[in-house]
């Protein structure tokens, strides 16, 4: 396709605003075929930026620069008009010294290059609660990550006719090419210096320059799917959240659906994909990572996941770990970062095996294979945020209603960090704003691998999303609360703090996880049909004792009991790091409900 083929006088202007600005050799219109995919992944290989993979069909594996490996955080800014919106959790220049800079650096960046135009749906196409985007590019590599991440192609343009609104998202790699120049087979991208992931949120507009990797260049995901469609969100009354969605039915058939906010390494992707250890439950996936969600005819929220497919982190995931995502990874998948065996095969740190003979690490030298599936830290074979990009339907356990583009009805969302002491296995908020409370103060604790002078302070992410919200925090809980208005009490979501990852005194864990975990959801599950399974609590509502079920578990009484009842120092210690370090941060913009429910904590602490 060509921009003669684009009917959008918007979409049509603008993709020639770009290509003046940046130069490129040419211009192609991308309609999201599978021979435009197989194409453009040809000439990768043929160029030696790819490597195909003979034990996996239809899988390549990438290598990255050493300066282009993760989301990088620092040069990420929310370019709002007022740098108070931005809020203090965000990195905010002025928006036109901004754009100044950024034109300086897109002027003739295309040089050498191709400027791919992705038209892409963020959710099924036409659904009530997806949204457009067109993502302007000058990566391949990105292209065919977005054929798999989002709906690409010609039934995007027709849905946005001529005037359907649409999120201009602008991509380069940040290096042009001289005359009869080429990349060598070396990924291209630009200096640290010069790496800018950039959102203006009152134009709902992303730009984003000099990086090739993930959620830097794929501006379906994070930048979209996230910092401008909470804003979105904010303004249009619904939800945009850093949340797995998953299908639970109980052993009589009862469906519910549950969403879940978990930092990172804290088992998201695993709770999406888990199976259950308890006879007659199922778990099955309509999303691993982000969740949209809209009120319906009937006063309940309705998600969707709005992405294609996965894009996640490979160490760490093995058959053990994780086996749906394995299954899900054996063909049709970019590999980026991983190490390569002599067999043509991927290979990570906590695969599950050890490699045989010699490996290719994603340096891309060769190295003899760990004799476990470890390496000493610092000589890893793949990088730690090595990832791999699958499409969702080749998920085993993927839900029959992934793509209803009706959406399905939440009936609860999980919370959770990864706290060795002090929150309990699971507790329930008793109404919406203490839940909006709960979701306010998740974080997880630091432990000796990061930062030592920080050994036991917990690291705050509220909601899961502190990277990720395009505005104001302080406003965005305050969404959250006005939101609970929306509807009646008995139509929201019930709200559910959990944590895996309590620890006895010689530092190991008290639960099993896993798919262990399914026996917290069962117990859920009852929860959001007013089971009388509960005890209430000075910090909400608790397991009644027995009422998890642990048949088969080498879970002590004791243990059990530590995992399910109140700590009572440890909270009054919580209260004071919330009081003293965490809310301040929010200034005026705290809700005065969220600093009620602090209040309505520490007293009944002070009653037990």
């Amino acid at each position: 396709m060509t921009i003669n083929d684009i009917k959008h006088p918007k979409i049509k202007a603008w993709v020639e605003e770009v290509a003046k600005m940046c130069e490129p050799d040419n211009v192609y219109v991308c309609d999201g075929s599978k021979a435009e995919y197989d194409k453009l992944m040809q000439e990768m290989i043929k160029s030696g930026l790819a490597t195909p993979l003979k034990k996996r069909p239809n899988s390549v594996l990438f290598r990255s620069q050493p300066s282009d490996v993760a989301r990088v955080e620092g040069r990420t800014y929310i370019a709002s008009t007022k740098e108070e919106n931005a809020g203090p959790t965000n990195h905010w220049i002025d928006p036109n010294e901004l754009k100044a800079t950024m034109k300086g650096l897109y002027k003739g960046c295309m040089h050498g290059r191709t400027m791919y135009v992705i038209p892409f749906s963020m959710g099924p196409v036409g659904s009530k609660i997806a949204k457009n985007g067109i993502e302007i590019t000058d990566s391949a590599y990105v292209v065919c990550n977005m054929d798999i991440m989002t709906r690409v192609g010609t039934a995007v343009l027709d849905v946005l006719g001529t005037n359907g609104e649409f999120v201009p998202c602008l991509h380069s790699v940040g290096k042009p090419l001289a005359k009869g120049e080429s990349d060598n087979g070396d990924w291209p991208c630009a200096d640290m210096e010069h790496k800018y992931i950039s959102h203006f949120p009152e134009e709902r507009t992303i730009w984003s320059y000099g990086s090739g990797y993930g959620g830097n260049a794929l501006l379906g995901k994070k930048c979209f799917a996230l910092r401008i469609a909470s804003v979105l969100a904010r303004d249009e009354g619904w939800l945009a959240e850093h949340m797995l969605i998953l299908k639970l039915t109980s052993p009589s058939g009862e469906v519910k659906y549950v969403t879940g906010a978990f930092p990172s390494a804290c088992g998201k992707t695993n709770l999406a994909m888990l199976i259950p250890t308890i006879p007659g439950w199922k778990v099955e996936t309509i999303g691993d990572d982000i969740a949209w969600m809209k009120f319906g005819d009937d006063g309940r929220l309705y998600a969707i996941n709005p992405e294609n497919g996965f894009f996640g982190v490979a160490p760490g995931t093995s058959n053990d770990s994780n086996k749906n995502a394995m299954e899900s990874i054996k063909e049709n998948t970019i590999f980026t970062n991983c190490g390569l065996t002599e067999d043509g095969d991927i290979w990570w740190e906590g695969i599950g095996y050890p490699a045989k003979g010699e490996l290719v690490d994603w340096h891309g030298n060769k190295k003899p294979a760990p004799a476990k599936d470890k390496s000493p830290k610092g000589e890893e074979i793949a990088h730690p945020n090595a990832r791999f990009t699958a499409p969702a339907h080749q998920c085993p356990c993927i839900a029959s209603e992934w793509e209803d583009p009706k959406g399905v009805p939440i009936s609860a969302f999980l919370f959770g960090g990864r706290r060795p002491s002090t929150i309990p296995l699971v507790h329930q908020s008793r109404d919406w704003n203490h839940g909006v409370f709960l979701g306010s103060i998740v974080g997880s604790e630091v432990t000796a691998a990061v930062i030592s002078d920080q050994v036991g302070q917990v690291r705050r992410d509220p909601f899961a999303m502190l990277p990720f919200c395009g505005y104001n925090m302080g406003d965005y809980f305050q969404h959250w609360i006005n939101l609970g208005k929306k509807t009646t009490a008995d139509k929201l979501p019930k709200i559910f703090y959990v944590n895996w990852f309590r620890k006895d005194a010689d530092g190991n864990f008290m639960w099993p996880g896993y798919g262990d975990n399914s026996r917290v959801l069962a117990w859920i599950f009852d929860r959001c049909d007013n089971k009388d399974n509960f005890v209430e609590t000075a910090i909400g509502y608790m397991p009644k004792d027995g009422a998890i079920n642990t048949t088969g578990l080498d879970v002590s009484a004791d243990a059990m009991k530590a995992i399910t009842s109140v700590d009572k120092e440890g909270w009054l210690k919580e209260i004071k790091d919330i009081r003293e370090n965490h809310y301040p941060k929010f200034g005026k913009h705290l809700p005065k409900e969220l600093s009620a429910e602090l209040d309505k904590l520490e007293a009944n602490l002070k009653k037990m």
